[in-house]
């Protein structure tokens, strides 16, 4: 029995061995063709015809007031300059909602959760909120709907970047009712 336990020991650090040997002999695996996924070089009509197909999909349905209802309370509980901010990550992380001292704004939001410029609206009232985006949908926050100055750009790579969605909202009203860990 005395000279088992030490020929198991050994037995182990040999495989041990054998396996690290083995793990660096291996030939490293050539190099992944890069990026990843094909490249598509389109033409700027073809960007375009893709841009309308997007814009074509986006819902028309407006939020309606229970889900403008669950978004002001949603933000009320928010801590100050804090709020519905779906993209966290570096650059332009698309439109926030943020509960400040003069009201909810809605502004740009960069580098991951910071803002900087002048608010695109501001909300100091329940109604006055609920009023707007009730009436707001996906198309309209999208930045296509000329109807809607306070979302409406020009800009082809603002349109439809990381907006505000009827999806979003009801996840953020989702998430604000899950306790909140200190």
């Amino acid at each position: 029995m005395a000279t088992v336990i030490p020929l198991i020991c050994l037995a182990v650090i040999v495989f041990a061995l054998a396996v690290t040997l083995r793990s660096l002999r291996k030939r490293p695996a050539k190099n992944p063709t890069w990026p990843p996924y094909p490249l598509i070089h389109a033409s700027g009509e073809e960007m375009q015809r893709r841009r309308i197909e997007c814009r074509d999909r986006l819902s028309h349905a407006p939020f309606g007031r229970e889900l403008a209802e669950g978004l002001w309370k949603a933000l009320q509980q928010c801590d100050e300059d804090s709020g519905l901010i779906h993209q966290f990550h570096r650059d332009y992380c698309g439109h926030g909602l943020l509960r400040r001292p003069e009201g909810i704004v809605l502004c740009e939001v960069e580098d991951g959760g910071s803002y900087s410029g002048s608010p695109l609206a501001t909300w100091k009232t329940e109604t006055d909120f609920v009023g707007f985006f009730a009436r707001q949908s996906d198309f309209s926050c999208s930045g296509w709907d000329e109807r809607e100055p306070v979302f409406h750009t020009t800009d082809e790579w603002n349109r439809d970047n990381q907006r505000l969605t009827a999806a979003i909202i009801r996840k953020f009203i989702k998430d604000s009712h899950k306790p909140r860990l200190s």
